[in-house]
């Protein structure tokens, strides 16, 4: 099959599925031309940092790297040593999602808490927290969170501060799993320092592909410098040091400039606001065979659906199932989401159910 065979096609399952934002590919051809130092000596890597510290706070520090797992290992092994364990949800990325790599790679152990939300709390954590000291327990050294959540939850700005606090008190650090942190910035209608930095969260892993970069992520870290001195050994060592990193760096910069990154996911958002709305006016209609137990906090939807008609619809709309027991599926918006894609989707839904 040649490439101009390529069917072009439009669906839900991810915001990951979505292509590259066009200002994106146009400040890669802007900083093409002529050479650059590598594995980020070069100028748009400084400017990079300059802007990741005027975003974050001044002791930010910024590492680009190619993908969210590598995010998210780099900044667990940066904090946790062979014999210690992160605290993360049960449905977390990390534990479910990225293949064993936290574990295989950086030699951690992942303690997992079941939540209804995909959320943690204090409370939530803290019966987990025994055996300090005994050589019998892995020992505790970190919390990750991730923000929004697998869930498509949000954590709120209190709700991080006191995760942060606690972490603290028992000389933990936090690390927030950001890969979509640009639709929680925007559903929080605030700044990122202002659910990171300010209150207390010790590392982020910025995510860049799920709003519309291409092998375009970060670690940053915020407020420990001591850390940030191993993260570029932990980077090159992971295999996530960009040679011409110039093209990273570029991308993480126009998103961030002009509050492209925002723009972006407030758009997702908005369309999964709308497509949570259809739905749950069709679920009014099913005679119970559809409902949105879930709420719809940034840009993803999480509706139960009829099993026997699940298929078909993703005959039309790609989409994934989420849990086959009960029938829910998610929805995911992305960037480039249509609302015309959104109204698709739900005639397609209100035509199988007959409504």
């Amino acid at each position: 099959m040649a490439l101009q065979d390529r069917k072009v096609w439009r669906g839900f399952a991810s915001d990951n599925y979505a292509g590259v934002h066009p200002r994106l590919f146009e400040v890669m051809q802007e900083v093409n031309a002529g050479h650059e130092l590598a594995y980020g000596d070069d100028f748009v890597t400084a400017e990079l940092k300059q802007i990741f510290k005027n975003t974050f706070g001044p002791d930010a520090e910024v590492f680009p790297v190619f993908n969210g797992t590598g995010a998210n290992v780099i900044s667990l092994a940066s904090v946790v040593k062979r014999w210690e364990s992160v605290i993360c949800a049960e449905t977390a990325h990390i534990n479910s999602d990225e293949g064993g790599a936290p574990e295989k790679m950086a030699g951690l152990k992942l303690w997992t808490i079941p939540t209804p939300d995909g959320k943690l709390t204090p409370e939530l954590i803290k019966p987990h927290l025994f055996d300090i000291g005994s050589v019998h327990r892995s020992q505790v050294a970190a919390i990750s969170i991730t923000q929004t959540t697998e869930l498509g939850t949000l954590y709120t700005i209190p709700e991080i501060k006191d995760l942060a606090d606690f972490a603290h008190e028992n000389k933990l650090f936090l690390h927030m799993d950001g890969a979509r942190l640009s639709n929680a910035a925007a559903a929080l209608d605030t700044s990122f320092k202002a659910f990171t930095t300010d209150v207390g969260v010790d590392l982020v892993s910025f995510g860049g592909t799920k709003i519309g970069a291409m092998a375009a992520e970060a670690v940053v870290v915020l407020n420990n410098q001591t850390l940030a001195t191993s993260i570029p050994f932990l980077r090159k060592t992971s295999m996530q040091l960009p040679s011409k990193m110039r093209f990273v760096s570029a991308q993480l910069i126009a998103l961030l400039e002009d509050d492209l990154a925002i723009r972006s996911a407030r758009h997702a958002n908005s369309m999964a606001k709308a497509l949570d709305q259809g739905v749950r006016e069709i679920a009014q209609q099913s005679q119970g065979r559809v409902s949105v137990p879930n709420p719809t906090q940034a840009n993803a939807v999480f509706p139960i659906l009829p099993m026997e008609l699940i298929a078909e619809l993703q005959k039309k709309y790609r989409f994934y199932v989420w849990d086959h027991r009960i029938g829910q599926v998610r929805w995911m918006c992305a960037w480039d989401t249509k609302p015309e894609d959104v109204e698709g989707l739900l005639s397609s839904l209100r035509e199988a159910l007959g409504v």
